[in-house]
Order: C-alpha cells, then sequence, then structure tokens
C-alpha cells in the first residue's frame, strides 16, 4: 500500500502507459482520478482541471499516433497536431497544479514522455521535437518547483509494450525481433508493468530528492549511440 491516502490523477488514462499507471496504483492504495481523452485545449482547461485541484500526484500520461516523416515531407498541420498532443497539455498541466501545489507545500508530477530525442530517429524528427520540447520543459520546471516541496520528473522511455507504439503483434515478429537483437542491449521489450513501477517510485515519497530529472528507460538504447 505504497500509496495510501494518496490522491492520483492519471491523464489520457485509456491511453499508451495509462492503463498500467492506474491498475498499480490502484493496487498499492491510492485514490486515482483516471481521465481518458485528450486534456482540453487552453479555452476548457481550467474547468477540467478544477475537478481535479486537491490531487497529491499528477501522472501526465500523453500519446500521440506514431509519426514518420522525412523532413522535406513535414506538413505545418502535422507539426503543430504532435505539439497539441504532446507538449501544450504538459505545459498547462504543469503551470496549473505546480503552483497550487507549491502553495501546498508538496506534490509531484510525473510525465510518461520518450526517450526517442534522447538519441533521435532518422524519419520521426517531428515526434522527437515534440517529445524533446516535454523533456526540456521538465527539467526547467522541476528546478524552478524544487524549493517548494514539489517534483517534477520524467520517464523517457522506448521499447516498453503498449498499444500506441510497440503493440504484441509488432513486437512479435521477426524483423522486430532481430531489431532488438542489434538495437537495445537489454535484448528484450519492458513490459508496462516496469514503467508503471517506475513512475510508483516518482509517485512515492521515497523520490523526494529527484527533481527535475529526465530517466531514460529504455533497456540501454538512450546510451547505446
Amino acid at each position: 500500500m505504497r500509496l495510501q491516502n494518496q490522491h492520483i490523477l492519471i491523464t489520457q488514462s485509456a491511453d499508451y502507459m495509462g492503463p498500467a499507471i492506474e491498475e498499480l496504483f490502484r493496487d498499492e492504495g491510492a485514490k486515482v482520478s483516471a481521465v481518458a481523452g485528450a486534456v482540453p485545449p487552453s479555452e476548457a482547461f481550467a474547468d477540467w482541471a478544477s475537478a481535479h485541484e486537491s490531487v497529491d500526484v499528477v501522472v501526465a500520461n500523453l500519446a500521440h499516433d506514431l509519426t514518420s516523416t522525412p523532413v522535406a515531407e513535414i506538413e505545418d498541420v502535422a507539426w503543430n497536431d504532435l505539439f497539441d498532443a504532446l507538449v501544450h497539455p504538459l505545459m498547462r498541466i504543469i503551470r496549473y497544479f505546480g503552483p497550487r501545489m507549491a502553495k501546498r507545500g508538496s506534490g509531484k508530477i510525473v510525465a510518461v514522455t520518450s526517450a526517442a530525442p534522447l538519441r533521435g530517429i532518422p524519419g520521426s524528427t517531428a515526434y522527437c521535437a515534440a517529445r524533446g520540447a516535454q523533456n526540456a520543459f521538465v527539467r526547467a520546471a522541476g528546478l524552478e518547483f524544487a524549493h517548494s516541496n514539489v517534483q517534477i520528473n520524467a520517464i523517457a522511455q522506448n521499447y516498453v509494450s503498449n498499444e500506441a507504439y510497440y503493440p504484441d503483434s509488432l513486437v512479435a515478429t521477426e524483423r522486430f525481433q532481430k531489431h532488438l537483437t542489434r538495437n537495445v542491449p537489454a535484448g528484450r521489450v519492458a513490459e508496462a508493468r516496469e514503467t508503471a513501477e517506475l513512475a510508483l517510485f516518482l509517485a512515492s515519497g521515497n523520490s523526494n530528492f529527484i527533481v527535475g530529472q529526465i530517466i531514460p528507460f529504455a533497456g540501454g538504447w538512450a546510451t547505446n549511440a
């Protein structure tokens, strides 16, 4: 019961790492507000967030459909869609909940981002840019709120089982298994629960001295360049 009596908000809870995190957090005694669907745009965000104002932890779980486009073929609409889905909601979440947590003197925001911009992926430059913007914002915001006992960190993952990017049907193919052998030192795809366990640690009181960190969680891929 590592999160007993803790009120947790999980965004876009039906997607990406939301289901695994919700399941583990409930098992650990948390009161979970799992909100499915996209985080609202600016004009509707305050009303949406006000219903969860008293949360102890926000898990900013944000995902977008996989995109692979060479730089020369990036369209403005697709670029803006990525930032609207990944970057702007994260900014709004931290801008709204960070000061409120700081006023109370405690709180945590855990963003589930990506390791993609830590190395770069040719053909996925727009995606890397959006995820990189998330990581940069978490790093700076984490430092800004550290003195108020608010910890803001990110799990920068890759090669983790989830329906958005690594569904079982893809992972099981011979071609993908060969790719794993060549590119991921751990030689496997992580289970979704492994990300949930890291999120649990960052949401718990055991992580109070960790601030503004972008934690690579990719089986060695992020440091294998």
